[in-house]
């Protein structure tokens, strides 16, 4: 009952039956009248039953049979005379009302008297013989005790508060004897499942005594086992050290005889490729019919005269025996050389010196070719500074009509270069275990003593290399400036 009251309260209802005023609308007088057309004993008995109040919470029991016999009496009533919170559970299922509309249910009762005479109404229609026999004070013998409380709890009937009250200890001490032989069974129950039990366990406590002697006893087998094997496996690891030992001994007089033998390799190599390349070269002397000597000695022949002749030309002398010139230190015509020229007072990266340079008759210009680009653009891809500095070459020899040799270290390469070399630039990549460096030093020793030759390469090394036979090197930066002029 107190429940009821707490969940009607939030909703705004009265907390109580006995405090609802009278509204004296049709609704209300209508059950009213209809409970006392049906053998209600008098109106002054149903008002002392109304004025009853429980002395406790309505107990567990009759409130699910009070709420069941609502449930199932709502789907009937029109949704006019309904609570306004029980109009959305009219459509509801009895059981799905039962379930999820019981609060509300047991709140409208208990705090709208109408709506509990209603329900009253359809008990009246569906237990007659019940309804009668309470409201004429009677208790059936045979009834059920909560359909008696519950039927009391809706009509309220003199003396419904003492019925619902007995009908809820009826229930408890039905449940509490119930609980009581369950408890019974369940105690018998454990205590032959306590006996089994113990007499499983006193069996498998002596399976696990022998088990664990037997256990013990292997397991004493098995430590003697283990402290040979231990033995042993020191004796191993001591063996294993050792062997280890010597293997890296081993593989360390391998590694060290493995590089001996690769750099002989490579110097074998490196040989064998030399002779092959002097062999090359000389069937290409046999097969053009002449040798390297004769044709170092023409050229150098060439040269002489033809520097004489443009010496003769530039000084315009004429035709005399000794004259006080020819006492005065100079340079022999047939004896000039690339360090007896351009000795006037020009810088080292100064255009007019290359110019100098190559005014010389038969003069030979050997560019070391990645020096000069990776000086000059080196953030453009190889094969694009190649093509740059081939393309300036060309134009220079064309303008010059010197010897221009381009040589580019091809020891690094992945594939060959496939390319058209310049008209006038002859383009040569040096051999795998070669450098480039090795290659411009071939070139020069292969030309006649005299011949004019000039080398372009920033490297010290190089420079320090040709000067000793008797080439005349430049800056890189001195044929860039010459290149980028027009």
């Amino acid at each position: 009952m107190d429940a009821a009251r707490e969940a009607a309260e939030p909703q705004g209802q009265p907390p109580a039956a006995e405090d609802a005023p009278d509204t004296g609308t049709s609704g209300n007088d209508a059950p009213q009248s209809g409970a006392a057309g049906h053998g209600a004993p008098d109106g002054g008995a149903a008002d002392e039953g109304a004025a009853e109040q429980l002395e406790r919470p309505l107990p567990e029991g009759v409130r699910r049979r009070v709420v069941g016999l609502a449930a199932d009496a709502l789907g009937g009533l029109p949704a006019a005379e309904l609570p306004t919170t029980l109009r959305p559970y009219a459509k509801f299922t009895p059981a799905r009302r039962a379930k999820y509309a019981g609060t509300a249910l047991a709140a409208a009762l208990e705090a709208e008297p109408v709506f509990r005479l209603r329900i009253a109404d359809r008990l009246r229609l569906g237990q007659p013989d019940l309804v009668k026999a309470l409201e004429a004070g009677q208790v059936p013998g045979a009834a059920e005790p909560l359909d008696v409380a519950a039927a009391a709890y809706l009509l309220r009937p003199r003396g419904w508060t003492r019925l619902v009250a007995e009908a809820g200890e009826q229930a408890e001490r039905a449940g509490v004897e119930d609980a009581a032989a369950e408890a019974a069974r369940l105690v018998e129950k454990l205590q032959e499942e306590l006996a089994t039990t113990r007499a499983a366990a006193r069996t498998d406590l002596e399976r696990q005594r022998a088990e664990s002697e037997g256990t013990r006893k292997e397991l004493e087998s098995l430590r003697k086992k283990l402290r040979s094997l231990e033995s042993d496996t020191r004796r191993a690891q001591a063996e294993s050290r050792k062997l280890q030992g010597e293997l890296t001994e081993a593989k360390a007089a391998a590694a060290t005889e493995r590089g001996a033998a690769e750099s002989e390799n490579r110097r074998l190599k490196h040989r064998v490729a030399e002779l092959e390349s002097a062999l090359e070269t000389g069937r290409r002397t046999a097969r053009e019919g002449r040798s390297v000597e004769d044709m170092r000695l023409r050229l150098l022949l060439d040269t002489v005269l033809q520097s004489a002749q443009g010496l003769q030309r530039e000084l315009a002398l004429p035709v005399t025996q000794l004259h006080p010139a020819d006492l005065v230190d100079a340079v022999v015509p047939g004896s000039a050389s690339p360090h007896d020229v351009a000795r006037r007072g020009l810088a080292e990266d100064d255009p007019a010196l290359l110019d100098q340079l190559l005014a010389i008759p038969q003069v030979h210009l050997v560019v070391d070719g990645y020096n000069v680009t990776k000086t000059g653009y080196p953030t453009l891809p190889l094969e694009q500074q190649r093509l740059r500095l081939l393309g300036g070459l060309a134009m220079l020899a064309q303008r010059t009509q010197a010897e221009v040799t381009c040589v580019f270290d091809g020891q690094d390469l992945d594939v060959p270069v496939i390319m058209a070399p310049p008209r006038g630039v002859r383009v040569r990549f040096s051999r795998t275990g070669q450098t480039a460096d090795e290659l411009i030093r071939q070139l020069v020793r292969a030309e006649p003593q005299g011949r004019p030759v000039v080398v372009v390469s920033a490297d010290r090394e190089v420079a320090d290399g040709v000067r000793k036979v008797g080439a005349r090197p430049v800056a890189s930066t001195l044929l860039l400036n010459r290149l980028s002029r027009p």
